[in-house]
């Protein structure tokens, strides 16, 4: 997707900067031609000789630089690339593209621009959420800019929260989502594997009220379902999203439908059908309360420990499965196991009469759920498979070309 693509990269001042080393290299592995402006305080975090290194081209970073402006180069540059990405961008760069700022060679080459411009944004948890971030931010989107992360995790300064500069495979990930989104499946000529294809997706936790404040939930950030949205549509699919409560910006292309319960996503799922692939990311929690209460349930000295009478949910991952009618022609299953991954999986695919389990240990390590890695097996009837530990990205754009690769043998 990304072979011959010219990629110009503004490389921002912060301390996150020397990540975008890996994913330069990442980029040119896959093909593209990496051009790099650093500003000046990037060079205070990472040198223009490894930056020139890694990208194999001139690293520029001088407005007036009498070679390069001779060619005008701030225009040429902006206008060489397909599309530019400004990573680290920090609350500094992002200000000046919001206002249209331009006092050096990057900020020069955003106004000067007529191409797709992305941003990974990094810094301080408190200078993101700052309402004057906030408000840069909305802007740079309404004028059409794809913002790519931040992560939450703890940060240089000690602090924890949102801020984080997203990972490299999840940069590169969203330059194949760019190239490959296309209205009607087709990418320089040629039609994607899932173009015209129906994929339906739950994903996130479900949450069952105890009273008004208080609800029964399964961990689950839903970045695993979100990422097969996100590949699904590179791939040409039309997607819809029936998902729980999560904090995750929702992908270009993919419709969602926002539920709380497990009734209501059993309810929305079968309402998304027909579709030719179902993928039940979703982490459905297995128990409601019989008769939630209308008001809070107070604590007082007095009281007693409420005992809560749950009912068991429906089960939405075996009843698509065992449809007569509308069943989608590959029904894939999730399972996060904390022991016997392999065994539970296989127990899981017979009870429930899907095709696929895609099994993950989430007892420890990065597999633990709400984490941004994965290791997942695949359990078929035919056997299973053990990937190796991989981004939720990479594991979404691996497990979606496989779906594609089996839908369209068996078409």
């Amino acid at each position: 997707m990304l072979d011959g693509k010219r990629i110009l990269v503004i490389l921002g001042g912060g301390i996150a900067a020397y990540k975008l080393l890996d994913t330069i290299r990442g980029l040119r592995r896959k093909g593209a031609q990496t051009r790099v402006i650093m500003t000046r305080a990037a060079k205070q975090f990472v040198t223009p000789l490894s930056v020139a290194s890694l990208s194999g081209e001139k690293v520029y970073d001088d407005m007036f630089d009498l070679t390069d402006e001779t060619e005008i180069g701030h225009i040429q540059l902006s206008r060489d690339a397909d599309v530019l990405l400004v990573a680290p961008a920090t609350a500094d760069l992002m200000a000046k593209m919001a206002n249209g700022h331009c006092d050096d060679l990057a900020t020069t080459c955003l106004l000067a621009t007529d191409k797709p411009v992305l941003i990974a944004p990094a810094m301080n948890v408190r200078m993101w959420e700052h309402p004057a971030t906030q408000t840069n931010l909305q802007t740079l989107k309404e004028r059409g800019v794809t913002v790519i992360g931040p992560d939450e995790g703890e940060m240089a300064c000690g602090e924890f929260g949102p801020g984080r500069l997203a990972e490299a495979d999840a940069i590169i990930a969203a330059f194949d989502d760019h190239f490959a989104s296309s209205p009607v499946g087709i990418v320089g000529g040629d039609v994607l594997p899932l173009a015209g294809k129906r994929v339906m997706i739950t994903a996130g936790p479900t949450y069952e009220p105890i009273d008004p404040v208080r609800y029964i939930a399964n961990r689950s950030s839903g970045k695993q379902g979100y990422a097969i949205a996100r590949a699904a549509v590179a791939l040409g699919a039309h997607v819809s999203l029936v998902s729980g409560p999560v904090h995750v910006d929702v992908p270009d292309g993919v419709e969602v439908i926002p539920v709380e319960t497990a009734r209501e996503m059993m309810a929305a799922a079968r309402a998304e059908l027909p579709a030719e692939i179902g993928i039940f990311t979703a982490a459905v929690a297995d128990w409601r309360t019989v008769t939630p209460a209308d008001q809070k349930m107070k604590k007082t000295a007095k009281s007693k420990t409420p005992k809560l009478e749950l009912t068991e949910n429906p089960d939405i991952l075996a009843t698509i499965s065992q449809l007569k009618k509308d069943r989608p022609q590959l029904v894939v299953g999730f399972a996060a196991e904390t022991e016997n991954v392999i065994e539970n999986a296989k127990a899981k695919l017979k009870r429930k009469g899907c095709d696929w389990i895609v099994a993950n240990d989430v007892s420890q390590g990065t597999g633990v759920m709400g984490g941004s890695r994965n290791t997942v097996h695949i359990v078929t009837e035919d056997g299973e498979q053990a990937w190796p530990e991989m981004s939720k990205d990479e594991v979404a754009r691996k497990l979606m070309a496989a779906i594609a690769a089996k839908v369209n043998a068996s078409a």
